[in-house]
This record gives C-alpha cells, structure tokens and sequence, in this order.
C-alpha cells in the first residue's frame, strides 16, 4: 500500500532553503524560474520532528561522522585511558570496513545508523581492546618512524573485514529498528551490505507560480555611538522570496515494514509519524530574521495499491490569479480529477482532502474532511485496513 501526500503551503518573506551564495534556491519549470525548496531539507525538517510525533528517541537515528569520538568518550567514561581509546576505536572502525582521516578524526561517510551504533561499537572495542590496541600500537609505531624519516605520511590502507568483523559491522550498522532510515534509505557505496532501499520517495518542492528573487538591504547602528556621530555601522543583503508551493512525497508501507524486519506495529506508527512530521515539516533557514512559520493550506491524501501521481504538471503553466492559494488549490485538485478521469481509479483504496480556508473546488463531497486530526486519520485507515 502506498500514502501519497499533496501539500499547498504559502510562505511570506523566507530564505528557507539557500544556495551556495545564499540565495533562495530555484528550478526552472515550465520555462519560468520557481521558488524551490530541495526535497534533502524537506525531510530533514520532518526527520527532526519523528520523536514528538510517535516515535521514541531509540526508534530514530543520527547522521554523523563523529562515531570515532562518541565511542571513544564511552570507553573513557568505562575507565579507559583517553588517548588510547581513540586509537583503539579508530583501528576499530578500520578493521570493520569503514575510512576514517586520521588527522580528523571523522569518518569517510556521513553514516546514517541508529543511536545504539555508538554503544555497539564502543562493546565491539571493548570486547577486542587486547587486539585493537596491539595494532594502534603498531599503527603508531610506523607513524612515528615516517616521520622521523621525513617521509610523507602515506595514504591509510582499506582493510577487507574477517567473516566475523564484518558480522559485527552488521550488528553496529542494524537499521530493522530504525524508522528514519527505513523511511530514507541508506547508500554506503563501498559495502552495498549496509544499503537500505527507502521506503518514502520525496519531491522538491516547487512553487505554483513565477518566482523573482529579491533582497533586503539593511543596516545596523551601535547602541554606544556618540550623540555626535552618524550613519550605519554594518551594512548588508539577505537574499529572500516569497511564494506558494506544491509539496509533494509518497510513503510505500510494504517496502516500510520490510526495511524493519516484519515488525508492523513499528511500521504503523513510523508511517503516522511520517504523515505528520511531513503536514507540520518547516524548514529552518533565516527563521531567526524572517519567522515565516505557515502551515500548510491545501492537503490532499492519496492511498493506492501501487503506482505514484506527483501532481505538480497542475502548475506547468504558472499560476497568475492574485489569491494564489485558491487558485493553486483549484488547479491541483482539478488536475487530480482528470488523471482519475483518463487513467482511472482502480488502483485508489481512498482520498482524503482538506483545506484550511474550505476552498476544494472539483472534489467529491465524500472524501473532504474537515480537520487534520480527520485528515490523518483516515488516510492512516485507509493505508492500514
């Protein structure tokens, strides 16, 4: 069974999701430049939000590079000696499989584990210390002999793990109950073992209409200056827009309770906190100066068998009329119609729509409800029945 969420959500002055030079990101579609928010920070921002929608802190994990030091700071609060705790977890991750800088300290990748991969590794060290730290002695050894030759420090070598490494790097590396991994995925392109396929697919979000970036130049005076003196003190832009966009993500629920191990009663409740995260999600770039803090207008819930409709075609031609919202709802729940229409529905279990305003031109009066409690609820029936 497949959730498939619509959203419509107006933003006033924001920069909530910037480029590389600060600007609020684009996309040009329809051969007009859209406001964009890109769908890595769309769930972030609901990822954030899993634990205060159903979801316990040990049924979430963390993206880090930092497990050398977390593990490390373990062991030394278990007793062990700082700074050979460190090398002991570094040779550690490295007969596991996994790249670490050693003048950093981080890993290759930006892993996505579960919070108990911490305490993992730092039991996996433990349980090994006598041979982990023979060979950080070794390690350390041979550095020091490179240097006091003045060679250049040569590149760390990839260890290929022992059957029994890599059957720990599996324990460490366990997502089965780990919703947001299941929900997200996970690519380690050097051990395609620890991949995850997601079970949730995520689009950029894309605003209905033509988008101009503008900016705001603005200045800032000393509270100290003397009376005598004038003029600004700093001075400076902040790129921003403001603009209605089409949010659009699915949620496959088979793939979902696969991705944890079988157990549905996690995947249901991985599955509401999706839902929800997904209906409250805001990202959180230049809120400090411009607190855009909307919440979505327009929800339109699709539950079906099989098959995926992001709607955002609706907006291909970009919308002129001056109340965007209700235009934009208008053209997206039209456009539904027609697809059901031509493609038909024999693959929809059921719909759900709501609108804050109440404005849900060309819907069935059937499959409108009036509140989000009624909105979630019946599209998490629906996806559950």
């Amino acid at each position: 069974m497949i959730i498939e969420l619509h959203l419509l959500q107006s933003f006033p002055v924001s920069n909530l999701n910037r480029d590389d030079v600060g600007q609020p990101k684009t996309a040009t579609f329809g051969g007009h430049t859209r406001g964009r928010i890109s769908s890595q920070c769309l769930k972030r921002s609901a990822r954030l939000l899993f634990n205060e929608h159903g979801l316990d802190t040990t049924e979430t994990g963390v993206r880090t590079k930092r497990l050398l030091t977390n593990a490390a700071e373990l062991l030394v609060a278990q007793g062990r000696d700082a700074d050979e705790a460190a090398r002991v977890v570094e040779v550690g991750l490295e007969v596991l499989g996994f790249g670490v800088n050693p003048a950093t300290g981080l890993t290759q990748y930006l892993w996505f584990v579960g919070r108990q991969a911490i305490d993992l590794l730092a039991e996996f060290c433990n349980q090994q210390w006598d041979r982990l730290s023979a060979a950080a002695t070794d390690k350390q050894k041979a550095k020091e002999k490179t240097t006091k030759d003045g060679a250049k420090e040569p590149k760390p070598v990839k260890i290929k793990p022992s059957k029994d490494d890599l059957d720990a790097a599996r324990r460490i590396l366990d997502a089965t109950r780990v919703a947001d991994v299941a929900l997200f995925g996970r690519m380690i392109a050097d051990n395609k073992d620890f991949n995850v396929d997601a079970a949730s697919q995520v689009a950029h979000a894309i605003s209905t209409h033509a988008v101009v970036n503008e900016f705001d130049y603005y200045t800032a005076v000393d509270d100290l200056k003397p009376d005598g003196e004038s003029g600004a003190d700093m001075i400076g832009t902040v790129d921003f827009n403001s603009a209605c966009y089409y949010r659009y993500a699915n949620l496959d629920l088979t793939t979902l309770t696969s991705n944890l191990g079988g157990d549905s009663d996690l995947a249901a409740r991985a599955a509401q906190a999706w839902l929800s995260a997904f209906i409250h999600a805001v990202p959180s770039g230049k809120q400090n100066s411009m607190a855009a803090r909307t919440m979505p207008d327009t929800l339109l819930g699709v539950v079906r068998e099989h098959g995926a409709w992001n709607l955002a075609n609706a907006f291909l031609a970009p919308v002129t009329e001056p109340d965007l919202m209700a235009a934009s709802t208008d053209r997206l729940m039209r456009h539904f119609t027609q697809l059901r229409g031509f493609y038909g529905t024999t693959a929809i279990r059921d719909v759900a729509a709501a609108s804050v305003t109440g404005q849900l031109p060309a819907s069935d009066a059937g499959e409108v409800v009036p509140t989000l409690d009624a909105f979630t609820s019946r599209v998490l029936t629906a996806a559950q029945a």
